[in-house]
C-alpha cells in the first residue's frame, strides 16, 4: 500500500503486561503514543503486532501470517508458477526474476512470488503498515518451511517513488505495483482489511508518478495489477493484459526475460 499516511488516531498497547516493554519500543519506533484516546491501536502480544479499530462493532484485529491461515493455502493448493502473477511477472522455466515490490502492502503477492523462487525487494510506506509487515516477516523466518522463502524477501520502509527515483542497488528486472483501489470482492477478510487501512492510507493519488518511476528503473518489465474494469494508470499505456474474473495484470515490457546460463 502506498498512499500518504492520513489523521487516524493510533495508539499502542500491550496486549498482557509482559508485553509492555515491546509496545513501548514499538511506540517510540512509530513515535505513537501509549495511552488516551484513539481510533486504532497497534497492539502487541504473543503472536506479534496485529491491527485493530477500537470502535463497536469493529472487525476483528488483523495480523499478518506467513505461516498458516488463507497466504498458506495459497502456498500449498494455488496453482504453483500457473498463477496468473506468476505469468504477468515472467516466471518461466529457468526464469525467477528479482522483482521489485513497489506497494508491498501485506506482503501477500510478494509471498507468493518469493514462493516460487523470487528474489523480491518490498517497499511500503505507510508506517503501521511497514510494521505489521516486519513483525510479519520476523515470526515467519523462524519456521522451518516458510523460512527460507522470507528469507527472499527484504522489507523497505520508505517512499516507493523518491526510493526508485534515488535507486543505487542492482536494478530491478521486474517492478510490480499494486495501488490502493477501492476492492470489490465481497470476501469478509477483504471487507476487513479495507476498513481497517482505507482510514490511514486513502487511496493512491500518485499513482500515476509511480508508474513513470517504475519504467525508468525497471530493465525488463513492469506490472501493475488493476481491477478487472478499471482504467489503465495514467501515462505510457501497458504493452498487454492477462486478465482474471475480478482483476488483471497490465504489463508494460521493455525487454525479454531470458533463462540464466550456467
Amino acid at each position: 500500500m502506498s498512499g500518504e499516511p492520513q489523521s487516524a488516531l493510533i495508539r499502542v498497547e500491550a496486549l498482557e503486561p509482559a508485553f509492555a516493554a515491546q509496545a513501548s519500543l514499538w511506540a517510540e519506533r512509530l513515535a505513537l503514543p501509549v495511552q488516551g484516546d484513539a481510533e486504532f491501536a497497534l497492539q502487541f502480544g504473543a503472536s506479534g503486532l496485529q491491527f485493530v479499530e477500537l470502535a463497536p462493532q469493529a472487525p476483528g484485529a488483523l495480523r499478518i501470517d506467513f505461516v498458516e491461515g488463507a497466504v498458506a493455502h495459497r502456498r500449498l493448493f494455488g496453482g504453483g508458477s500457473g498463477q496468473m502473477i506468476a505469468k504477468a511477472v515472467g516466471v518461466q522455466p529457468g526464469i525467477r526474476p528479482a522483482v521489485l515490490d513497489a506497494t508491498a502492502g501485506l506482503g501477500r503477492d510478494a509471498f507468493v512470488l518469493a514462493s516460487l523462487g523470487c528474489s523480491l525487494t518490498l517497499i511500503e510506506r505507510h508506517p503501521v503498515v511497514a510494521a505489521l509487515l516486519e513483525d510479519g516477516l520476523r515470526r515467519a523466518a523462524a519456521d522451518p518451511e516458510v523460512g527460507p522463502i522470507v528469507g527472499r524477501m527484504q522489507l523497505m520502509h520508505a517512499n516507493a517513488i523518491a526510493e526508485m527515483l534515488a535507486w543505487k542497488d542492482e536494478l530491478p528486472q521486474v517492478i510490480y505495483l499494486d495501488p490502493m483501489f477501492p476492492h470489490r470482492e465481497k470476501t469478509a477478510l477483504v471487507k476487513k482489511e479495507m476498513r481497517l487501512f482505507r482510514p490511514l492510507v486513502g487511496d493512491d493519488d500518485d499513482a500515476a508518478g509511480l508508474l513513470a518511476a517504475a519504467l525508468d528503473l525497471a530493465t525488463h518489465r513492469v506490472v501493475v495489477k488493476r481491477p478487472r474494469k478499471a482504467p489503465c494508470i495514467e501515462g505510457a499505456k501497458p504493452g498487454y493484459a492477462l486478465e482474471g474474473s475480478s482483476s488483471r495484470f497490465d504489463i508494460y515490457p521493455k525487454k525479454t526475460l531470458k533463462a540464466k546460463v550456467l
